[in-house]
């Protein structure tokens, strides 16, 4: 059976920007790398989005980049301006089709369906699937969003809307998300933070209907994507394994109080190409031990509390624009998370560092 030096398992967004690191940091002029993916074809099938906080390799790949957005409850509404960080949506087919493009011209880069298929004993592993089921009783942010096209212009696409609460929350957290791309083209997102125990949460069809026409006031629309998809706001238990290094959500990667990933795995993509000749003994990377604390404080609060929700994060964003970007993204420094924090309910907040 074929032995390859690297070996990457899972072809999605972590899988395939390590490997576009990897190639174009010259990491596979001399070594052989295998990627594990059974998709058959790749074409658009998520949406990415982030505050560009740092400079990273797919530009190119941005449908929109906004300056400002909005948060609404049902009572109040609230806009921010931000010129120093961009909010960028990245479209996952142009994504797919930059990275595979670049690694086809590399005959040490293989696709295979399976890892049946190679020896990978001596091989260095890269993992970003889960390799359990996962608890469905525990907090995820699952969603679903449509791409919508109306025959006339309707949208302000100067301004997005990072979350609209003014909708039915069924005892559970849940808002609207709208990326303007143009004058008549948007992404309109369903989000809920709860469990997916709850089936009647999963009418998303209905939720954006109604939402399209009695909250937007769009009567006549053309759906010309979909998009559906479940993050886990915790931390998986992974096998401790010195031989395979867990990249993505399965590295946890992904922000368990916002669902923010991707920017996360290029910063890891670019810490594992620097330290590839000695990537088994160098320390694990990890988004920041004070914001792995902060966010099981606050997904407590969100768990017992998510009556108090739309106003917790309204608050939040009453702070700075360039505080709360930093915060959500990463890049906070202590005066800013003591700002963040004084936004939020005391007492609540309090009693969850104790359940």
């Amino acid at each position: 059976m074929k032995e390859f030096n690297y070996i990457i398992i899972g072809g999605g967004c972590a899988g395939l920007s390590l490997a576009y690191e990897l190639e174009i940091n010259d990491k596979l002029k001399d070594k052989t790398l295998a990627i594990i993916e059974t998709r058959e074809e790749y074409k658009r099938d998520k949406t990415w989005s982030f505050w560009k906080v740092f400079n990273h390799n797919f530009d190119d790949c941005v449908i929109k980049s906004w300056n400002n957005f909005t948060i609404n409850t049902s009572e109040n509404s609230h806009e921010l301006t931000n010129k120093k960080f961009p909010y960028q949506s990245i479209n996952s087919g142009k994504f797919y089709k930059k990275i595979n493009s670049r690694l086809s011209k590399n005959p040490n880069v293989f696709f295979l369906k399976s890892l049946k298929e190679i020896n990978s004993e001596n091989s260095i592993i890269f993992n970003s699937l889960f390799n359990r089921k996962l608890d469905k009783s525990e907090l995820w942010q699952h969603f679903q969003g449509i791409e919508i096209e109306t025959p006339t212009n309707i949208f302000d696409e100067e301004i997005f809307n990072l979350m609209d609460f003014n909708c039915d929350q069924r005892n559970d957290v849940h808002f609207f998300y709208t990326l303007p791309f143009n004058k008549n083209k948007a992404l309109i997102e369903t989000t809920w933070l709860s469990n997916l125990e709850d089936e009647s949460l999963k009418d998303y069809d209905l939720q954006l209907e109604n939402y399209i026409k009695n909250n937007l006031g769009i009567k006549n629309y053309k759906i010309n994507f979909t998009e559906k998809g479940a993050i886990p706001l915790f931390y998986p238990l992974l096998e401790n394994d010195n031989k395979v290094i867990n990249i993505g959500s399965a590295g946890g990667m992904t922000r368990l109080s916002t669902g923010y990933t991707f920017l996360n795995i290029q910063e890891h993509s670019k810490y594992i190409v620097k330290n590839i000749e000695k990537i088994n003994k160098v320390k694990k990377f990890n988004l920041g031990k004070k914001y792995q604390f902060l966010d099981r404080i606050f997904l407590k609060v969100l768990e017992k509390h998510p009556e108090k929700m739309p106003k917790i994060f309204f608050n939040m964003f009453k702070s700075s624009s360039n505080t709360i970007i930093k915060f959500l993204s990463n890049k906070s420094n202590l005066v800013e998370d003591i700002s963040i924090i004084g936004k939020m309910p005391k007492l609540i907040f309090l009693k969850a560092l104790f359940y």
